[in-house]
């Protein structure tokens, strides 16, 4: 692996069962991303785009070939020790938020970098919020929360503990226009200003084109 990767996936293959037959939700993926670099992954629904940040971040494991994240290799290892490896390296931005509802905007941005072992777990997160204009929204749950804030919670959650790697995926999809140029604006500030690789999923050609590198997937396989 070279020395300067952050992500790289060999022959990365995803079968699932379907009816009792296999299917292939992605074929043979070689992608080497590098430390530092802002890269968006593109096709049409169904393509595998959402499968392979999955396996990239190593939620999930392929059926066949291997995946290194920071440099480590995912596949020997189980559940437990890949989101170890996680913990204060890597953040994340879902479309669906993925907030926990029985806590507030602050104990939903805390938590990462309370998993993480961080003694300012507290400071860091209210000013990842701050950063991202909710100071003011600190005690509020999800559900008092609208979709754009709700979305901001989850990039301030992701920024909390100034992650080496970024996986987004359709960051912008539940989110107005303006909302989402400032979400869009946040990340690549990220990638620009700490260096953090961003590896993002989007149906959007305009925040693609924002990437300085771009890869479609078709049928599960990597188009040149």
């Amino acid at each position: 692996m070279a020395s300067n990767s952050a992500v790289r996936a060999v022959g990365v293959s995803k079968q699932v069962s379907s009816g009792g037959q296999p299917l292939t939700i992605l074929d043979d993926v070689d992608l080497d991303i590098g430390a530092g670099e802002s890269l968006a992954i593109i096709g049409s629904s169904g393509s595998g785009k959402t499968t392979l940040l999955s396996l990239l971040a190593g939620l999930d494991l392929p059926s066949r070939g291997t995946i290194e994240l920071a440099g480590q290799s995912l596949n020997d290892m189980d559940e437990d020790a890949r989101a170890a490896l996680r913990a204060g390296r890597v953040g994340f931005v879902f479309q669906s938020f993925q907030l926990l509802a029985g806590f507030t905007a602050l104990e939903n941005v805390m938590l990462p970098a309370e998993l993480a072992g961080l003694a300012d777990a507290h400071e860091r997160a209210t000013a990842a919020l701050d950063r991202v204009g909710l100071a003011a929204r600190l005690d509020h749950y999800p559900r008092q929360l609208s979709g754009g804030e709700q979305q901001r919670v989850a990039l301030a959650r992701a920024f909390c503990g100034e992650p080496a790697i970024l996986f987004a995926d359709e960051p912008t999809g539940n989110l107005d226009t303006v909302t989402g140029g400032r979400i869009v604006e946040l990340l690549f500030e990220m990638n620009r200003d700490r260096r953090t690789t961003l590896i993002l999923v989007t149906h959007d050609p305009g925040l693609a084109a924002r990437c300085a590198r771009r890869v479609t997937l078709a049928a599960g396989r990597l188009q040149s």
